[in-house]
């Protein structure tokens, strides 16, 4: 029964974000793509690992406070950033030892398309208005990246982990990013109660 409910979840999260993608391969320079989902229980630790840090790696992160945060972020490995550019603008940016402002900025718009489109469906299946959420950017190793999420209030306990793996292509490169969203246990309930369907409550029709 478990891995039941934790299906609708990952059906749920892996729709919306397939529906964001589909527009941004019409409307950008390359291809992306959903590449399985998820679902696991644990620590912002445990969501972070989600991603691979034998690289350096960069987080663009919404956080929506209250009695039930909701925390959701994109992550990338830093050394795909030339590719990921190349994907999204058509312009492949070069990689140096720093991350410029024109990486940081571009990396934060496509982690706002991205995190919003699944943030919006949650709160539109929950039938919960919020104010637009300013994403926020943080690169470094697993301890770094630990330590800026443990500054966001509410996220001092263990949350249901649905986990979104995407790949991008485009031209000859390719690359891979994971979208993770912390589920308060609340919220993962009543997503499941309503056999929530990203299809009928985000206005996009599968």
């Amino acid at each position: 029964m478990a891995k039941d409910k934790d299906i609708v979840l990952e059906s749920f999260a892996a729709l919306s974000v397939a529906k964001c993608l589909q527009r941004m391969s019409r409307a950008s320079t390359g291809t992306w793509q959903v590449r399985g989902a998820k679902v696991s229980y644990g620590s912002v630790r445990d969501a972070l690992k989600q991603h691979d840090f034998s690289r350096q790696a960069a987080a663009v992160y919404l956080s929506l406070e209250g009695a039930s945060p909701l925390t959701s972020a994109m992550f990338f490995s830093l050394a795909d950033t030339p590719c990921v550019s190349q994907c999204f603008t058509g312009q492949s940016f070069h990689r140096g030892e720093r991350t410029t402002p024109a990486e940081e900025m571009m990396l934060i718009e496509l982690g706002n398309i991205v995190l919003n489109a699944l943030v919006n469906a949650v709160l539109n299946a929950l039938k919960r208005r919020h104010m637009p959420l300013i994403p926020r950017f943080a690169e470094g190793g697993l301890d770094a990246l630990e330590a800026e999420f443990r500054r966001l209030p509410g996220l001092a306990q263990d949350f249901r982990i649905v986990t979104v793996g995407i790949e991008m292509t485009g031209g000859k490169c390719s690359a891979r990013s994971e979208v993770v969203m912390l589920l308060p246990e609340e919220m993962a309930l009543e997503l499941e109660t309503a056999g929530a369907s990203a299809g009928s409550h985000d206005g996009i029709q599968p």
